[in-house]
């Protein structure tokens, strides 16, 4: 009988050189200052179009000031759990304010948008149940439902047919779970067909909606939103706090009974320090402005427009999408590296997105716009993107 592959300082750095010989090893890079259309890594400006702050408001001076507010009054850290001491005033008043913004009975914050699936996947299924998910879901969702011992049953990306063909076989309680805007494709989740879906066959709809909230829909209220979608349709909507509202965190939002559920059940909202309260406070003035300010959802439709029309001016394959998601598929991961340098040769900033975050023969340039962007921003995009595409041998 063959013995186990021992762990050991040398296999880790062996494994460690063979995925930088396929192109796959991970670098983080140093980035000085705030985010904005502008940044500075490793000591050197780049223009950016990487960033999920599709508002523009991570570095808002408005977040800043709530933020230093919040920290006079309320100290630096929560100091605990939600359940023990930590639940703090700006915690409360940011869940009002997230429920009222999604048009949903209560919120529940979390301290990420990974805890959030983790806990409401684990507090709704367990084993002898069955979730159903597309294939192309976050891989937080796909890890919840393995994590709850719960039957993970997944179907083709976009494709409510085969979830349904899914759900008349699933067993016990059954969720249906997707994303509303695919982070990695930039497409839109056919929400409609996976409400009936769901309705249909007895199971409860599950929408993260991390990319579209703030972003999609003639409120920013998201791809339900967009779709006409109820509570009734999506009992469970999960956002972030991270990406178009500019902070940091989570929250699920739905029923009196889901949040209820959640605060006994959940267990990566049980057993997790709460927000520091600066950056509840900081969320907060964020989803105000989300509401308050709509030009900035315009103004980021009219550059997604312009890039897309420039783009296939010059004849680059993007991916399908509305959204400031904007993939431009290369193909294998070493050409996608190659043109991620070119272009930060030429002042541009967009790391190539390789697998396993993308499937095999699907690598690409995630290429994401922000309303703090301007026509001038991506007018240089698009001159870069036209001299290092032809570099690279593309077109």
């Amino acid at each position: 009988m063959a013995s186990a592959p021992s762990l050991t300082e040398a296999a880790l750095r062996r494994a460690l050189l063979e995925r930088e010989a396929a192109g796959l090893r991970r670098l983080r890079r140093l980035v000085d200052g705030p985010q904005g259309p502008e940044v500075v890594v490793e000591g050197r400006r780049l223009l950016a179009f990487c960033s999920n702050d599709y508002l523009g408001l991570a570095a808002d001076p408005r977040l800043a000031e709530a933020a230093a507010r919040a920290l006079r009054r309320h100290g630096t850290g929560s100091g605990a759990s939600h359940l023990v001491s930590g639940h703090m005033r700006p915690h409360h008043e940011l869940e009002e304010a997230l429920a009222d913004f999604t048009g949903r009975a209560r919120a529940l914050v979390f301290s990420t948008g990974y805890m959030a699936n983790l806990g409401v996947v684990g507090a709704l299924a367990g084993r002898g149940d069955t979730v159903v998910e597309d294939r192309l879901n976050h891989a937080s969702l796909l890890d919840a439902a393995r994590l709850a011992g719960a039957r993970l049953r997944r179907y083709p990306h976009a494709d409510a047919a085969a979830a349904a063909r899914l759900l008349a076989r699933a067993q016990g309680r059954r969720l249906l779970v997707t994303d509303g805007v695919f982070s990695m494709d930039g497409d839109v989740a056919p929400l409609a067909a996976l409400a009936e879906t769901a309705r249909a066959h007895g199971a409860w709809l599950v929408v993260d909606d991390a990319h579209g909230l703030g972003v999609v829909g003639p409120g920013g209220r998201g791809s339900l939103e967009a779709a006409g979608l109820d509570a009734a349709a999506a009992p469970v909507l999960v956002g972030t706090l991270g990406k178009a509202f500019g902070t940091f965190g989570a929250f699920v939002a739905g029923s009196e009974a889901l949040v209820e559920t959640l605060i006994q059940q959940a267990r990566s909202y049980i057993y997790t320090t709460a927000l520091p309260p600066a950056v509840a406070e900081a969320a907060r003035e964020a989803v105000r402005i989300a509401a308050a300010e709509p030009w900035r959802r315009e103004r980021l439709r009219g550059l997604v427009a312009r890039f897309r029309a420039g783009a296939a001016a010059l004849g680059l394959p993007l991916a399908p999408s509305g959204t400031p998601i904007q993939p431009l598929i290369v193909g294998e991961a070493e050409a996608a590296v190659r043109l991620s340098r070119a272009l930060e040769a030429r002042g541009i900033w967009v790391p190539a997105i390789r697998p396993p975050t993308v499937p095999p023969g699907r690598a690409r340039l995630r290429i994401t716009l922000s309303a703090a962007h301007d026509e001038a921003h991506v007018a240089r995009l698009l001159e870069a993107l036209a001299e290092a595409w032809r570099g690279c041998g593309g077109g």
